[in-house]
């Protein structure tokens, strides 16, 4: 089976619009001063035993990943929004459930001297 054909044989859990205030960045005002950073999540699992069983041990329970995706905005400041969506990406591949992660990272209010609405990372990790 190919990527693409996993991709379409796998349910996906999203949940957007996570936001949370970080100090993430290479200039010292963003570290300083912090900025507001939002995230979205698309996760492929199988979700059919939990559809069997009704039971939220059998599926990713997307409260808990909020509040540890949340955390991982606030804490632990880096330099690049790239190492963010990895570490968000390796937090939501620890649930051996999910088979694959796609993080986008939001930075609206990056250091551009530009209009602009939004900047954004997306990437997509799997399992093994």
């Amino acid at each position: 089976m190919n990527e693409d054909e996993t991709i379409l044989t796998t349910d996906r859990l999203a949940v957007h619009g996570i936001e949370a205030v970080g100090h993430h960045g290479v200039f010292d005002f963003e570290r300083r001063d912090g900025q507001v950073f939002r995230v979205d999540l698309v996760l492929g699992l199988d979700t059919r035993p939990a559809a069997v069983s009704d039971d939220l041990a059998d599926t990713v329970d997307y409260g808990s990943l909020v509040d540890r995706v949340k955390t991982a905005i606030e804490t632990d400041p880096v330099d690049l929004i790239e190492k963010l969506a990895q570490r968000i990406a390796d937090l939501c591949l620890a649930d051996e459930r999910v088979s694959q992660a796609q993080v986008t990272v939001h930075k609206p209010e990056a250091p551009i001297a530009a209009t602009f609405s939004d900047v954004a990372l997306t990437i997509t990790r799997s399992r093994g």
